[in-house]
């Protein structure tokens, strides 16, 4: 069923379709609906199916909420976000390491790791790189994005924790060191970004950690959230959007390492 909203157009939608390059039909086409359908949801504000929502959200690179701000009021899209979360830390130090284990042990699908160096998993675990081997050998997709040593955002972020220029370069290259043999093993991308950095992002499968980043702090003196990804949830999912982007902007890395 489609609820009609207020008579006033959703500008907000046709605004976001322009600027993604498409036309109404074309929006139409890739969702999956009539043309009619889509003009109905900006000349009368109508609110779509849910997985219309989700689907017209993801094509137009945006959140659900921001398209139509009246789900910020819906009952059943408040307890999606509050099931979300599973628990807010209040520093990486208090995440227990064994949830950090059964986040990597528990991937059966994806494991994607987004950070600088994130040499902390390699210091607690040294046998780590061949764990990663076995889990894709066994069918899981493994994608690891670390920052580019050469790039000038990681000199300044080292300097903002009131660390000397090269520390975190030096450690980020420790780290490519220890996943040296996982590098090329089927199953196992790397990739380094040279992007700001304004969250960790550590994903298995459904379970996700978010180390976030703050001005003038090393990443583990800052929170972690905790989440879970629950159907009609949006918060997962827009971290999750995020990796994407880092992980399309980035290149790989891998061969000049193999040897």
């Amino acid at each position: 069923m489609k609820y009609q909203g207020g008579a006033v157009p959703n500008e907000r939608l046709r605004g976001c379709i322009s600027a993604a390059g498409l036309t109404v039909a074309e929006l139409a086409q890739q969702v999956g609906v009539n043309r009619k359908t889509v003009e109905r949801w900006i000349t009368t504000n109508r609110l779509p199916y849910r997985e219309h929502r989700w689907k017209t959200a993801t094509i137009l690179g945006r959140d659900e909420t921001y398209l139509w701000p009246e789900l910020n009021d819906d009952p059943v899209t408040q307890r999606a976000w509050n099931a979300e979360f599973v628990q807010i830390y209040p520093n990486r130090g208090c995440v227990p390491y064994t949830t950090w284990v059964r986040l990597i042990d528990g991937a059966t699908e994806a494991l994607d790791i987004l950070a600088y160096a994130g040499k902390f998993l390699f210091d607690s675990r040294p046998d780590l790189a061949d764990v990663l081997i076995e889990k894709a050998k066994a069918g899981t997709r493994i994608r690891l994005l670390f920052g580019d040593p050469d790039f000038s955002e990681v000199r300044r972020r080292s300097e903002e924790e009131g660390l000397p220029a090269s520390a975190l370069s030096t450690r980020i290259d420790i780290v490519l060191n220890y996943v040296r043999k996982a590098i090329n093993a089927p199953g196992i991308e790397v990739r380094l970004h040279d992007t700001p950095l304004y969250n960790s992002i550590f994903r298995s499968d459904t379970t996700m950690l978010v180390n976030l980043h703050t001005y003038g702090s090393g990443a583990p003196f800052n929170p972690v959230l905790h989440l879970q990804h629950v159907p009609g949830g949006r918060i997962f999912d827009h971290y999750q959007q995020s990796f994407h982007k880092v992980w399309d902007a980035a290149k790989p890395f891998g061969s000049e390492v193999s040897s």
